[in-house]
Formats: structure tokens, C-alpha cells, sequence
């Protein structure tokens, strides 16, 4: 083993055998967006299959999620793997080896980049209290890894819209590639179907530019505390990453030491971004109680934090306002008549979302419901029907979000989200793991 390759090992992070389609196949028609997104528009996904025809496509090797529920699902996966196999089999397939690409990703007015590489699922867990350099920052549901480890498990390919986050405040790793992006061969440069924006990406795989990457990723690695050192943060495709880390674990088994270090399935491929990108946008979700008693709500929020403060105020947007001061932890509320600010002094959770967890856990025990809303004005309607509760988060701020991994753990559920369903990964890039 070379000292570079080494390096990158040691790390955890590794440059992979990136395939793309070769020159001839429509790029817009062959990528789509993450199966998990547009869940309850079936007519997005069939749209979405009428426009790519016949054509070679990602969608034919993919499970998208609104069709889990359907009697169909044994036979959509053997059409995935037979896809996946007729594809390598006609050739449409080019292969990069040994790279990392490049990658930026446009939608509307803002811009993100990222760097495509494969992770070491030896460093990764899932586990809430886990101190792996790689790890979940929002509870995993163990229910959503069966289906799609079931895709997965005899595939030949690993087709990824996984997202993970480095803390690269100095811009030392992925912003640096860019500055000489000019000078890289482009692989790639597409428009991507329904309202996804563009994407292009660029070769890296010169020694002098994996020294520059590799460099990188030990001065942020020497800065962690050795105890409880994250540097690779989940960001989007939690589970499909989980998934990827349990069928290794099976896969292992059957392997000698030898062949557990270079295993292909050893490693799950990723887009690494920077948190301190400003085009990463990272969207709270909020929640709605549903025929809670506003006093129990009280009660529960109370047992909290040292102390609280309560401010009743004139509507949705005075909470706002308030929210972007996040020198103090805080949150609002709604009922049918009021509109509430919240400041919890000494709370035993870092971040808003983890203390209104522990109250959502104790009223689920009590048998009463709770839904995760995706917007403020959503949020704002339920929550003003008579009986309910809606609560107001505040935005994730990047300059404490590795920090509170490292202190609370993997937040909870549905805490965040990068962006709107159109601005997710397409899946694009595949990888052999068998």
C-alpha cells in the first residue's frame, strides 16, 4: 500500500471507481431525485417515468417510496437488480478509477458543491451514543432498512443520493478544489428533470491533488477531540447509508481478514459537503400536537429546564424574529388564541428540537398524536385549530451543529432538512460493490 492511499484509508475517506453513463446517454433522462422525496405525489414519480421512456435511466434501478406500500414490491426489486445487471452488460457504462469528483450542484439562485468519495462503513454507526468518526445526526428508524436492504443485498451496483457533512470552516477541502476547477477535466454537465436545477462535475485524480485532499482531511482530523472524533456527519440518505453498513456486517461474515480490508462493500459512495457552504440551506421542521390540553403541554415543557420564560406575542412572524437570536435557546408556540415565545434557561437538552423531544416522548406515552410539518404557515394553521398545538423551531445553526452531535448525540427525528424536495441529491454516479 502507498503512503497516499494509506492516508486516505487511515481517514476513512478513500478516492473510488466512479462509473457514469458513457457519451450518448441523455444525462436529464438518466438521473432522478432521491426515492424518498415526493412521497405522497405519485404523480411526480409517473411524470417523471413518462418523460424518461425507454431511455437508460436511474429510475429503473430504484425503489422510489410511494410505492412501498404497493403488492408489487418482490417484483420491483428483482427488475432493479436484472436492470442494474443488463445495464453493465450492454456497456453503458464508463468507469473512472481511483478519483474523487468534483461536483456543483445549482437550483434557482443559490449554488452548492460537494466532493463525490467513498466512506469506510467500519466507521460509522447509527447508534445515538456512538463516538465513530462517521455517524447519524438524526435517529435512525431501524423499520426503513429491511426494503431497501433487501434491493441492495444481491445488487451489483450502489447508486447513491447519500449527502454527508464535513466542519471545514476554513474551506480547505471541497472550496479548494473549486478554486482550480478550471484547470480539471469536466466528466460531466446536465439540466436535470422537474424543476432540479443543474449539475456538472470535474475529475480529480492527480496525486498532487489527493495530497492537497488528504492533507486536508488530517488537519481537520487533528483538530477533534480523540475521544469523540466526528468528521463525517449524515446529512441526507441516513438509512440508505445504515442499510449499506448492515449488508457489509453480513457480507463480512463470510470474509477472510485479507479480504475484509479491500472488500468493495467495505465502503458505501457519498457526496461530501460543507456545512459552511452558503448554498446549504438547512430548513427546520416543526410539529403540531394534536387535542393536547395546553396545561399538560406546560406541565411536560417544565420539567425541562432550570427555568422558563413566556412571551406572548402578536403573530407567527414576532416568533420569527425572535427565533434568529440564538444566543438563547428558545422556540414558539400557537393555540387557538395565542401566539407563544419560549426562552428555556439551563435546558437539559443543546438544542430546541431535543428538549421538545423529551416532551413529545412523554405526551406519546400519554396516547396523544404529533405530526412534523414542513413550514411555518402549515404549522401555523394547525396549530390554531381548536384543541391542538403547533410549535415553531428554530432554524439548525452550522457553527454549533457538529458540536451538538457531539454533545447530545444523533438529534432527534425530523429535525432538520437540507433544502426543499427539488434541491436533494439526483442520483447520477453508480460504484461496483460486488
Amino acid at each position: 500500500m502507498n503512503d497516499l492511499k494509506k492516508r486516505f484509508t487511515d481517514l476513512g475517506v478513500i478516492p473510488a471507481d466512479i462509473m457514469i453513463p458513457e457519451k450518448g446517454v441523455d444525462l436529464e433522462k438518466w438521473a432522478v431525485v432521491a426515492c424518498d422525496q415526493f412521497t405522497s405525489e405519485r404523480n411526480y414519480w409517473e411524470e417523471a417515468s413518462d418523460y424518461v421512456g425507454e431511455a437508460p435511466s436511474t429510475l429503473r434501478l430504484i425503489f422510489p417510496e410511494c410505492y412501498l406500500g404497493d403488492s408489487d414490491g418482490k417484483q420491483r426489486i428483482e427488475d432493479i437488480n436484472k436492470k442494474m445487471k443488463e445495464y453493465v452488460d450492454r456497456g453503458i457504462f464508463r468507469t473512472y478509477k481511483d478519483c474523487f469528483f468534483l461536483i456543483k450542484r445549482s437550483c434557482g439562485n443559490a449554488s452548492r458543491l460537494g466532493l463525490m468519495a467513498a466512506l469506510d462503513l467500519e466507521n460509522y454507526s447509527w447508534e445515538k451514543t456512538s463516538r465513530t468518526p462517521i455517524r447519524a445526526t438524526e435517529g435512525t428508524i431501524l423499520s426503513r432498512i429491511p426494503p431497501r436492504k433487501e434491493i441492495r443485498k444481491d445488487a451489483p451496483l450502489e447508486i447513491p443520493h447519500i449527502m454527508v457533512l464535513i466542519s471545514d470552516a476554513e474551506k480547505s477541502v471541497i472550496e479548494k478544489m473549486y478554486d482550480k476547477h478550471e484547470k480539471l477535466q469536466k466528466v460531466y454537465d446536465t439540466d436535470l428533470m422537474k424543476n432540479g436545477g443543474h449539475v456538472e462535475a470535474w475529475l480529480v485524480d492527480s496525486d498532487e491533488d489527493k495530497n492537497t485532499i488528504a492533507s486536508a482531511f488530517e488537519k481537520l482530523r487533528a483538530g477533534l477531540d480523540p475521544q469523540n472524533p466526528l468528521l463525517f456527519a449524515m446529512g441526507d440518505g441516513n438509512h440508505s447509508f445504515a442499510t449499506a453498513k448492515s449488508c457489509w456486517e453480513d457480507i463480512k461474515k463470510t470474509l477472510t481478514p485479507e479480504e475484509i480490508k479491500t472488500h468493495p462493500a467495505r465502503y458505501c459512495l457519498v457526496e461530501l459537503e460543507n456545512i459552511f457552504d452558503p448554498g446549504l440551506v438547512f430548513e427546520p421542521i416543526h410539529r403540531v400536537f394534536f387535542n393536547v390540553p395546553e396545561d399538560v403541554f406546560l406541565d411536560e415543557l417544565r420539567k425541562t429546564a432550570e427555568s422558563i420564560d413566556f412571551e406572548t406575542v402578536k403573530c407567527r412572524n414576532c416568533i420569527a424574529e425572535r427565533l434568529r437570536d440564538q444566543s438563547t435557546q428558545g422556540f414558539g408556540y400557537c393555540t387557538e388564541d395565542k401566539h407563544v415565545y419560549v426562552r428555556l434557561h439551563n435546558p437539559k437538552a443543546f438544542i430546541a428540537a431535543g428538549t421538545l423531544q423529551k416532551v413529545i416522548d412523554a405526551l406519546l406515552e400519554k396516547g396523544y398524536e404529533v405530526d412534523y410539518i414542513h413550514g411555518a404557515d402549515v404549522t401555523d394553521k394547525l396549530g390554531q385549530e381548536k384543541g391542538n398545538i403547533g410549535l415553531f423551531l428554530p432554524a439548525i445553526d452550522k457553527t454549533t451543529f457538529f458540536d451538538t452531535i457531539v454533545s447530545d448525540g444523533a438529534l432527534p427525528r425530523k429535525t432538520f432538512s437540507m433544502g426543499e424536495a427539488n434541491e436533494k441529491r439526483y442520483y447520477m454516479e453508480a460504484r461496483r460493490i460486488r
